[in-house]
């Protein structure tokens, strides 16, 4: 794997802490700024609702810049935002940090992935994302539990002046290892549009939206679990949040070459696998050791789910993959937002602290069910090219010459209606 990905995971690193750290510190939060902890949890939304936001517009500004000065800009206005963050004076201060700096989230993640997978030959494009991913991951073992703990003992303000730091090496990283990567002449705003608009890009979006929200439904409230239902105490939280980050690694390097060999089917499996993950999280919840374990399982196959959606979405965008790329990141913080959302008001109704995990449950089944119309539909459509194709074939062959290949048109493929396959990279 090229060098460039150490930095795009670098980079990863700093916005995976920012992004999950706020789950860890919302007792913290609420205490300090005299809110309750349901309230706190609206930091999480505000963030990923910068992220929504942000993804699809900074993409649009950007959509005739070159790849690496889009990178540096991006970072830069994350960097500036957890600065904001850090130094903000009350709630709503905060609350408008947290929105600055999810903006340039998704849209740094969507022109990652594209320049990812350009830097690989196409057979390893989806192991060189989930590399890039794998800071995320990383993010969850050591950046959100160490930020967790150093936000507990000097402030949670202290967490995202680290963060700011983290972004400050981020910059550095990205300007020495990514190279200069030329401009498609085509590249524009109207032809990402039209990609974005497909319908099977659409329904990759909205699988992101219900399935991943089943994660986030349990995972913003993980510490008060922690503490509440679990019987641990608050230092036991870091290592709670560590063990969802050892599985989230695991998933995301099992999900590379599966979902190079087979990305639908990887898919189905993580979908399935999570929303009977989060049934049974409502019953292991309650015996220590069994509930450490079904973290570690939460986390893996929760975020399998990524890298076969973002490859998904690239290759049904085809030659402008970058914004429905970034919106796909939208998708994902819609999730965190609407799972968050859900999460809290189940709790709110009376639920208690175990009902979120029904409600990520339902949520994932809804993933998975958009999940299978979309391929349902991948199926129609390639049984349709291929009548089309043998009938055109049929149709021109009196024009094209005998059927041994002997014609003016042999060996084009393109007067067969035969159409060469197209890199999720392509173009871009």
């Amino acid at each position: 794997m090229p060098v460039a990905l150490l930095a795009l995971a670098i980079s990863a690193f700093g916005i995976g802490t920012t992004e999950f750290v706020m789950m860890g510190l919302l007792p913290n939060v609420a205490a300090d700024l005299g809110t309750t902890v349901p309230t706190a949890g609206h930091l999480v939304s505000a963030y990923a609702l910068g992220v929504v936001v942000g993804a699809p517009l900074l993409t649009a500004l950007g959509s005739r810049l070159p790849r690496k000065r889009m990178l540096l800009l991006l970072m830069a206005l994350f960097t500036v935002g957890n600065l904001a963050s850090a130094l903000a004076p009350g709630y709503g201060w905060l609350l408008a940090g947290r929105v600055l700096a999810g903006l340039p989230h998704g849209a740094f993640f969507g022109v990652g992935a594209v320049v990812a997978a350009r830097l690989v030959r196409p057979d390893r494009q989806a192991r060189a994302v989930a590399t890039m991913f794998l800071g995320l991951t990383v993010a969850n073992i050591l950046g959100v539990p160490a930020a967790t703990l150093l936000g507990q003992h000097l402030g949670w303000r202290a967490t995202f002046l680290v963060v700011a730091v983290i972004g400050l090496g981020a910059l550095a990283a990205l300007a020495r290892l990514v190279p200069e990567l030329p401009v498609d002449e085509r590249q524009g705003l109207g032809r990402e549009l039209r990609a974005l608009g497909r319908p099977q890009v659409l329904l990759g979006l909205l699988t992101a939206v219900f399935g991943f929200a089943g994660v986030f439904a349990v995972y913003s409230y993980l510490a008060s679990m922690t503490t509440e239902v679990m019987g641990f105490g608050e230092s036991t939280v870091t290592v709670v949040l560590a063990l969802f980050g050892l599985g989230m690694t695991a998933g995301a390097l099992a999900a590379g070459p599966l979902t190079d060999r087979a990305p639908r089917p990887t898919l189905y499996g993580s979908l399935a696998a999570l929303a009977l993950t989060l049934v049974a999280f409502r019953y292991t919840v309650h015996v220590p050791w069994l509930a450490l374990v079904t973290v570690v399982v939460l986390g893996a196959v929760g975020f399998m789910t990524t890298t076969p959606l973002q490859m998904l979405v690239m290759e049904k965008a085809k030659d402008a993959p970058t914004l429905a790329s970034a919106s796909n990141h939208s998708a994902f913080n819609l999730a965190n937002a609407g799972g968050a959302w859900a999460g809290g008001a189940a709790i709110a109704a009376g639920g208690g602290w175990t009902s979120p995990a029904l409600v990520g449950a339902g949520l994932a089944a809804v993933g998975l069910a958009i999940a299978a119309l979309a391929g349902l539909l991948d199926r129609r459509e390639a049984r349709t090219d291929t009548a089309k194709g043998a009938s055109h074939v049929v149709a021109r062959s009196p024009l094209t010459g005998p059927a041994d290949g002997t014609g003016p048109t042999a060996g084009t493929g393109r007067e067969a209606g035969v159409r060469a396959p197209v890199s999720p990279a392509s173009g871009s």
